[in-house]
Parts: structure tokens; sequence; C-alpha cells
């Protein structure tokens, strides 16, 4: 039986949906456990194997979520010419670009003066768009190889630096170094430089091939498989060589398990050769085991994949405002300053409040449960009201 319902294909909003769950133990962690920002949970001297797993299991969202986008623009230019289909990709970039430095960055620290700017997922997701509105021009095959090379090759620029608080060192972080950067009062992060992702979602562009109508189903799923299962092995073999494809080496603990967690412990920014053979292969065997899968689960979960702006957008600004509840009924907290002067971010702490990860977990549950009813509706809304254009966009 295919997947494809109603021009939908189920696999996709599954990893989609799963994904977007997934991500949002992420940020309520941020916001809501009480050793956030104290340490980083992958630091192996600090960690423990839950904290680490909490933080380690999200790496799989973001570049999943970019392979996943180039997927969805080849089946929309099935529809479209490539002129059309690019001058979507163009200005949906635009758009996304917006939405990360105004609507997402307010989000994210409650303050219209805009103390801080990230260059996150949508900031990366946004120059990915535009740059595979380019693309696309370019034959599949040349879009597949040119995105291997650079994945496979961009670890070689990790010695490349440039210093200090200066326009090249910024320029320099929004192509392959990840940096924080103060001027005028303002804080800039660059979190996702661009390289490689740049190069991810045009290979999910090419991997799209494998959806187009008529192909057959056996085979996708056999070369889903086979691209997942290679791109794990590669993973194991040159993380135990530990000689390329990562700048963190993994090194021998003093128990296995750690030992393990540091074979794990892969660079996330920019996302390594290594990190990317992970996360990508373990999506494509993914879409191979659940292309046939079937079941409420498998519809709930899905859901949230076909509306996965709707819902990044909206659970940023739920998660701070339960913060700020949690702050405000913390005795002796000043919860105004989250609004007026002080972002979240790189604070030594969460001022004075925070709870147990059990009680995080627990939030979690609650505000991805409670996000389903509306995201359902939303999702039934686009799909009646397909014929409006900028339902697209969001």
């Amino acid at each position: 039986m295919s997947t494809i319902t109603k021009n939908r294909i189920t696999a996709i909003d599954l990893l989609r949906g799963t994904i977007m769950i997934i991500m949002a133990l992420d940020h309520v962690r941020d916001y809501l456990y009480s050793g956030s920002f104290l340490f980083d949970p992958l630091d192996l001297t600090q960690t423990n194997g839950t904290l680490f797993f909490t933080r380690w299991i999200t790496h799989f969202c973001a570049p999943i979520f970019m392979l996943l986008a180039g997927t969805s623009a080849y089946l929309i230019g099935q529809k479209k010419s490539k002129r059309e289909l690019s001058v979507f990709l163009m200005k949906r970039g635009l758009w996304l670009i917006f939405l990360e430095m105004v609507v997402v960055n307010l989000g994210w620290n409650f303050n219209l003066t805009f103390p801080m700017f990230l260059f996150i997922t949508i900031w990366a997701l946004g120059v990915s768009m535009i740059l595979l509105a380019a693309f696309i021009h370019l034959p599949v095959k040349a879009i597949f190889i040119g995105s291997i090379v650079i994945i496979a090759g961009h670890n070689l620029l990790d010695g490349v630096h440039a210093p200090g608080n200066t326009l090249p060192a910024f320029g320099w972080a929004l192509v392959h170094d990840q940096q924080f950067f103060l001027w005028q009062g303002k804080q800039f992060l660059v979190g996702y430089p661009i390289v490689p992702l740049m190069a991810v979602m045009p290979l999910g562009y090419c991997l799209g091939t494998w959806y187009k109508a008529g192909y057959d189903i056996q085979k996708r799923q056999k070369n889903l498989l086979l691209s997942g299962g290679l791109a794990l092995a590669f993973f194991v073999v040159l993380r135990y060589a530990n000689v390329y494809g990562d700048p963190s080496k993994w090194a021998v603990q003093k128990d296995g398990f750690l030992t393990f967690l540091s074979f794990l412990n892969v660079s996330k920014y920019p996302p390594s050769l290594l990190y990317l053979l992970l996360t990508l292969g373990a999506a494509c065997v993914f879409l191979s085991v659940t292309e046939k899968l079937q079941g409420k689960l498998v519809d709930v979960v899905s859901v949230y994949g076909r509306v996965p702006m709707f819902y990044y957008l909206i659970h940023i600004y739920i998660i701070h405002a339960i913060a700020m509840a949690a702050s405000a009924l913390t005795p002796g907290q000043d919860w105004h300053r989250w609004i007026l002067s002080e972002p979240i971010w790189f604070t030594r702490g969460l001022k004075g409040y925070g709870f147990s990860l059990p009680v995080a977990y627990l939030v979690w549950v609650a505000i991805v449960v409670g996000l389903y009813p509306l995201c359902k509706w939303y999702d039934a809304y686009k799909q009646a009201n397909k014929s409006k254009w900028w339902l697209s966009y969001l």
C-alpha cells in the first residue's frame, strides 16, 4: 500500500513530526532545567547519561529538517516550472530570515529592544533555501556531487579562524565558525554557520527524486536503507579512526560507558562530517523502515510534521511564557528583567529558579500534547484552503 495520501508522504511527515517533538525537549531543558547554562550537557566531566542523551538526541533535528525541506522543494517542483520553483524558494528563504531575526528572536528573549540576535536554525534554513533556488537549475547529478563534496570536505576548514570582534570575523562566522559578538550593546550569536548546512537541503532535493510519482516503493526502501546504512557505517569507521571528520576527537574515558558517549559526542556547530553521517544516515533508515507504517500514533505524530513552522513559532513563545511564570512564582525573582533588559541566553543559570530534569520532561510532554489540537486545526485549515498562497509560508 502506498504511503502517499492526499499528495502527502506519510513517512516524511512522520519523520518531520518526530524531530519537531524531540526539538521541543531541548528548548524546555534550556528554559526550565535547573542546570541550564551552568555547564554543557555534553561535557563528559560534568554530565550524566540521562542529561547527555537529552541533549544529544536533539542533534538529529536541524539537519533532518534541512534534508526534508529539500525533499519537499523537489516535490513542489513537480507542479511548477524551474523558474516558478526558484522564485518560490527565494521568497520563502527571505521570509524565513525575517522570521528568525524578528519573530523567533523576540520569542527567545521577550524583549522589544532586541538585545540579542540569534543566527540559528531558521536563518540557516532561509539562506539554504535561497541558495537552493539557484542550485535547482543544475542537473540533479551535479547537485548531488556538489553537496557530497561540501559535506565531506568542509572539515578541512576547521583550522581557519578570523579572531576578534570585527566584521570580517562575523562574515567568516556566518560561513564556518560559530562565534559570539558584541557591538554597541547588541549581542550576536552565529549558532549555525551556513557551511555545510547549505549542502544538506540540496541533498534532500536529490532525495526527492526517489519520491516522484511512479517511483517503485520497494526500490525506494532499498535505496534509503542502503544509503542510510552506508552513511552509518562510514560514521563508525571514520569516528573510530579519529583522524578526520570532526574537530572533537573521541577518547578513552574512565569507564566504558563514558567512552561510548565520547564516541557519540560529535560536533554540531558547524555540523561536522561525522555529525551529518550519523544524523542523515539515521534519517534515511527511518524513512525506509516507516515507509508503510500506519496507525493512530503515526497519524498523530504526522500532524506536527505537516505544520512544522506553525508549531515551531508557537512552541517557543509557550515555553518562554511558562519559564516566566516559573520565575514569577519563585520568591525573590524579578521576572520583569526578562522583558525589559536581559535575555535568558548566556547567563550563568536561570536567574535563581529551575526544576529537576524529570519535571522538565513532564512539561515537555504537556506542551507537545497541548499543542496537538491547535496543530490539527491548522493542518485542517491548510488542507481546506490550499488556494491561499500565504499558507505555504507558514
